[in-house]
């Protein structure tokens, strides 16, 4: 992997007074991938900021009686600000830009009378559909059910005078790109985007307001703000020097390697964003990834809905890294994801306390109980290596490059899965060897417990190495418990089984990850979330009777099986991994061992519910369920999955 120049970016969030979970989801998974790059060897810019303009920001002010500068102000500076989550969250962004800045504000009206004198943007009327929550602009088409198709939120009739960007006139360009290249992903969103935007008429874009004036001022038109999108896009460039003397970091970096962005706003980077910078002259980003949602109850997180999660009472309970870990591990970055607090305690319990903190522990204990001056010279050899031993080692040192074939690919959940496999193999090798029956008998076998120790820590170091971008502050506390130095655990590093210094002295210290009492932090979380809840709650449909609309929230996809293995420790579960036409692998357990061999589903193209909430089983993440039909034969219970036509697509909505 080269370990040069690498630009990733979040989207600038829009100021919000009530900041949920979601809002530091993709802002995480950017931190991860940022603090990989640097681990590699790379000259990381990581970029995140605020979009502070528009019509609300304007109303919001208007009812909160200061200006609108003052407003944005406090939530992006003030106490559990933008910038206070992120400190939370430990967010390592090398800048953050604000579109009020000075230096953002005299780029963006250099940035538009270049696309203006380039023949790009002209004078018109405005009249549509208008989102304010949005700040986005709909045909009478676009429509759902006559609302906002984003966030499905009454639109209002817009009529003004503006200027508009010939984005027509980028159709043909931006459907190659999208179609031709791997410029956008996963691969999904470029079927939306061809097939919901350009395929029925790329329209040209209003790009300037006249209605309100919190905004950019088009310089030479007195009267006109920017349109959000212009004003907020690109500030990707701006923040690296384009069309100003703030920064000059423009030719180092730019263009980005990749954009992370929220499904939502994947038509502004994939389609408005390139036409933009083709108007400019300017290079295009390498990619746009658009990651899925982090939902509660099956719905995006909003204020509106009520249902947002507070993540200084989560980070306060359970710790920044396992918040952190547990956004990144437990949901396919390309999907959705259904947060409940419930398995955000079963995946610390399953994963971080059992498996890696039981490791650490069991590990740090033994070596302290059997060796305090520390390990003896020449325990990391051993003459004739036993099966166990071969194996962990194996693992261990082939660890790095299929983590890194899954970051590359931005498959954190996968990147993690292999991890936590090798943290397996050796909670096992210590069942293996039982060292405490190897310590019975110093004199005989002292050598050989010295040298299950050694392979212990050195395999925990391998692992922490790999978690540290994910738990950079956990991961140090590892390191000094292990004994393994702070300047040591570097990427080359984690390739190397060795470079752990034999005669190392391990500290047990606290526990990293305490288990922790689900029914008792349920209870608690349920009294200090409560306010967040909706005002009204509808009571609960009988069983026997299911409405329309709520049958159709159940989202059932065509899968194809690319994988299938039986769960170890469980006589009826399958695990599969799937194909469900998002780009990203899918995981379903199911009970259905007892009727099926794995091998024989491999191919077949099944139906799974794919927005189900994710739920963990034998300490596996299943998300979905696939459908099959359960009868008696002969008196006894039988089961039959669903299979369906191969000549189905994966990802094909069942309907």
């Amino acid at each position: 992997m080269s370990k040069g120049k690498f630009y990733i970016t979040t989207p600038i969030y829009y100021p919000s007074d009530k900041l949920h979970i979601g809002h530091a989801y993709c802002t995480v998974a950017t931190d991860a991938m940022a603090r990989y790059k640097r681990l590699c060897g790379c000259d990381v810019m990581f970029l995140t900021g605020t979009d502070e303009h528009g019509m609300k920001i304007e109303d919001k002010a208007s009812q909160a009686g200061v200006t609108p500068k003052q407003y944005v102000d406090n939530i992006v500076e003030g106490p559990r600000g933008v910038k206070d989550l992120w400190k939370l969250m430990n967010i390592s962004n090398d800048r953050f830009i604000r579109t009020t800045d000075d230096y953002h504000v005299a780029a963006i009206q250099r940035i538009f009378k270049k696309l203006h004198d380039n023949g790009d943007i002209y004078k018109g009327k405005y009249v549509g559909k208008y989102c304010k929550p949005c700040e986005s602009f709909w045909t009478e088409s676009q429509l759902v059910d006559g609302k906002c198709p984003d966030c499905g939120r009454p639109v209002v009739d817009a009529e003004e005078e503006a200027y508009f960007f010939r984005l027509s006139k980028y159709a043909d360009k931006v459907r190659d790109l999208l179609e031709n290249t791997d410029f956008l992903e996963p691969r999904s969103r470029v079927n939306e985007m061809v097939n919901n935007f350009i395929k029925p008429g790329l329209e040209d874009l209003c790009v300037s307001r006249t209605s309100f004036t919190w905004g950019i001022p088009v310089d030479f038109d007195p009267g006109h703000v920017v349109y959000v999108w212009v004003d907020a896009l690109s500030n990707y460039i701006t923040a690296l020097g384009y069309g100003n003397d703030k920064y000059h970091d423009y030719e180092k970096y730019w263009p980005a390697d990749v954009h992370f962005v929220g499904k939502e706003i994947v038509r502004f980077h994939a389609i408005i964003w390139p036409a933009m910078l083709m108007s400019l002259g300017e290079p295009l980003p390498k990619k746009v990834y658009g990651h899925g949602w982090l939902n509660f109850g099956g719905e995006k997180m909003s204020k509106s809905r009520g249902n947002v999660v507070d993540p200084y009472i989560l980070a306060e309970k359970f710790g920044v890294d396992a918040l952190r870990f547990f956004m990144l591990r437990t949901f396919p970055f390309g999907a959705d994801g259904n947060f409940t607090n419930e398995l955000l305690i079963q995946t610390i319990n399953t994963d971080l306390a059992n498996d890696l903190g039981n490791l650490v522990s069991r590990t740090t204990a033994m070596a302290n109980k059997y060796f305090p001056e520390g390990l003896p010279a020449g325990c990391g050899t051993w003459d004739e290596p036993t099966e166990p031993d071969k194996e962990l080692q194996a693992a261990a040192s082939g660890l790095r490059d299929k983590y890194e074939a899954e970051m590359e690919k931005f498959q954190f959940q996968n990147a993690l899965e292999e991890v936590f496999r090798v943290i397996q193999r050796a909670n096992k090798y210590i069942d293996e060897n039982a060292p405490w029956t190897l310590a019975k008998d110093m004199q005989a076998n002292g050598k050989r417990l010295a040298h299950v120790l050694y392979n212990l820590l050195e395999t925990t170091r391998i692992c922490g190495v790999l978690l540290t971008p994910f738990m950079p502050e956990s991961m140090d506390k590892l390191f000094r418990q292990i004994g393994a130095p702070a300047d040591g655990q570097t990427w080359d590093s984690a390739a190397v089984w060795g470079a752990l210094p034999e005669q190392v002295c391990p500290q047990k210290g606290e526990n990293l990850f305490p288990r922790i009492d689900m029914e008792k932090e349920l209870a608690e979380l349920e009294k200090l979330q409560a306010p967040a809840k909706p005002a009204v709650e509808t009571e609960p449909l009988a069983a026997e009777n299911v409405d329309f609309d709520t049958f159709c929230k159940s989202d059932f996809r065509a899968v194809k099986v690319k994988n299938c293995q039986p769960v170890k420790k469980s006589e009826k579960l399958l695990c599969f991994t799937l194909d469900d036409g998002t780009g990203t692998d899918r995981q379903i357990l199911s009970g259905i061992a007892r009727w099926y061999k794995p091998e024989d589903l491999i191919g077949k193209t099944l139906v799974a519910i794919v927005n189900l909430p994710p739920r963990k089983m034998m300490g596996l993440a299943s998300n979905g369920m696939l459908i099959s039909a359960v009868h008696k034969e002969k008196g006894e219970e039988k089961l039959n999955l669903l299979i369906v036509d191969d000549a189905i697509p994966a990802g094909a909505k069942l309907c």
